[in-house]
């Protein structure tokens, strides 16, 4: 967990959290009201932004690379999805290499999200 103090005001923090929220492939195209209110609770309880990002990766990437037998899971509906995840990081934060890795391996389903939209 990070001080408030080192983290971006509320309204940028926000923004960003919702920005990566709605890039994700299972999410959608829109984040909703209370998104906006689970995001604005992370940041008033000091949850740094490599906290987050990191738990919307894992979260997305553990879903994506579920094996192909398995039946499909139903699209993410909303950011309390990943709160559990988020939980996770603050008892277990991973280091800034693990996040670039995670970064990287989400690249791989990038284009999931618009070939969804234009499918």
């Amino acid at each position: 967990m990070t001080s408030t103090n080192n983290l971006p005001n509320r309204e940028d923090y926000v923004a960003k959290v919702l920005q990566w929220f709605v890039e994700l492939p299972e999410t959608p195209w829109r984040s909703r009201q209370p998104d906006l209110v689970r995001a604005a609770e992370l940041h008033s309880r000091g949850v740094g932004l490599e906290i987050v990002e990191s738990a919307l990766l894992l979260g997305s990437l553990r879903r994506l690379s579920r094996p192909p037998d398995h039946p499909p899971l139903r699209p993410i509906q909303s950011l309390a999805y990943f709160l559990p995840v988020v939980e996770e990081l603050i008892e277990t934060p991973v280091d800034a290499n693990y996040l670039d890795y995670l970064r990287h391996k989400m690249r791989i389903y990038a284009g999931q999200k618009r070939a969804r939209k234009c499918g």
